[in-house]
């Protein structure tokens, strides 16, 4: 979710603006200046790579993934700073609203807003990402509310468009209705906000979760999600390993178990009672083949929010921001009103997709925390095809992960 990764990087970038006294409490905002390469937690630091990531970053070949990691840094959070990641905009505009891309967003269609003349930032939500939990922060949904809020009221300052993929959706619904004003418009990409969070765990022996979490990350479940996620997987079976190296990534920082865990045990999102107070207007969109999220939740979302579009995306599963980039594109420029600049937006593969969303097919399923920063800015497959998953096999991974989720208590299946 996301779990953001706040990218931008290079030694040479210009520092965040310090932050404005808090007066809310808890989690204030602070830019980071020591340990922005530090180590703790991490094995990267070769090839270019900040430090804190996972060494297995290096075995990574997808060029996009591979940029857009080399410009992570850590931007501290409270009085003992929480170093959390985000990627910051190439540059701000101060005539157009900024776009926050939550948890679970990706690189296919970062760049391509970009290149459109957005002011774009995505950040990863407390707990989620890349960021430093070495201290062990909460992980309950107020205490990730809260984080964001600092960070929008430090770095960004005005009213903003935020745009929630799957869980990331019940993310910005949350936010909205704590903090309107900070708030401009909603765009929602295969909403999951309708899942009753992980009700309560607080009876069941820790033991439970944990092992729900070691699963999470294991080799074979990532396998089955990613499969699961898309109608279409970019690259084909060829580079399937590759997503699956990209999605797990954040599991191999060693506080990811417990802040998922802590999630879990706090209940999750639920946000239910929450839709009908979002007085905003917001673009729902939905890929027609989603495997994971019922097409008729989006009617039903949209439905129950007083004021919203919902477009259907043909041909394209749970994650139409990497399946369908230029699509997506299209139809966020017009729900902002923006003209389109077709002689960069249009071109697919010869974008910088230097910048870029979550390093991870997150998965809702046990509480999905992850951040799919793997995509590549267009929608030709790399090697030139791309193959449909067949059904049958769609099918038997979702009934696996149905199953488990049952023994672990998940939350929704998976999201991006």
């Amino acid at each position: 979710m996301p779990p953001l990764l706040l990218a931008s990087s290079s030694s040479s970038s210009p520092a965040l603006a310090p932050p404005r006294p808090s007066c809310r409490g808890r989690v204030r905002v602070a830019a980071a200046s020591a340990g922005v390469n530090g180590r703790a937690g991490g094995g990267g630091g070769g090839g270019g790579f900040p430090g804190f990531l996972p060494a297995a970053v290096e075995r990574i070949r997808d060029e996009p993934a591979i940029r857009l990691a080399k410009r992570i840094e850590r931007t501290g959070f409270s009085q003992s700073p929480i170093l959390s990641s985000c990627v910051r905009p190439l540059k701000q505009q101060q005539d157009r609203d900024p776009v926050l891309l939550l948890h679970g967003f990706d690189r296919y269609t970062y760049p391509l807003l970009e290149e459109a003349g957005l002011e774009a930032w995505a950040v990863d939500i407390l707990g989620w990402g890349f960021s430093d939990l070495e201290k062990r922060p909460p992980g309950d949904v107020a205490s990730k509310r809260e984080h964001l809020y600092q960070f929008w009221r430090s770095y960004i300052r005005r009213p903003m468009v935020l745009v929630g993929p799957s869980l990331g959706a019940a993310v910005a619904i949350d936010f909205t209705v704590n903090y309107p004003e900070a708030v401009s418009k909603l765009i929602f990409i295969s909403a999951s906000v309708y899942a009753e969070g992980t009700r309560d765990m607080t009876r069941m022996p820790r033991f439970v979760p944990y092992a729900g979490v070691f699963l999470l990350k294991s080799l074979p479940l990532r396998y089955f999600a990613t499969l699961l996620a898309f109608y279409k997987i970019p690259g084909g079976p060829a580079g399937l390993f590759d997503w699956v190296q990209i999605g797990r990534l954040h599991c191999l920082l060693p506080w990811w178990e417990d802040a998922l865990v802590d999630f879990m045990m706090n209940g999750g999102y639920n946000v239910l009672n929450q839709i009908n107070q979002v007085k905003h207007k917001c673009l729902i969109l939905w890929g027609e083949e989603d495997g994971i999220i019922s097409n008729k939740q989006a009617y039903r979302l949209h439905q129950e929010l007083p004021d919203a579009i919902l477009r259907q995306v043909r041909e394209c599963g749970h994650i139409p921001h990497v399946e369908k980039p230029s699509e997506v594109l299209k139809h966020v420029l017009d729900f902002l009103g923006t003209e389109r600049r077709p002689e960069k937006a249009e071109q697919g593969s010869s974008l910088p997709s230097t910048v870029g969303r979550c390093f991870t097919v997150k998965l809702e399923f046990v509480l999905s925390t992850c951040s799919v920063f793997c995509k590549r800015g267009d929608n030709n497959p790399v090697g030139g095809g791309s193959e449909a998953v067949p059904r049958r096999w769609k099918n038997w991974h979702r009934n696996i992960l149905s199953r488990t989720s049952l023994l672990i208590s998940c939350y929704s299946l998976l999201g991006c």
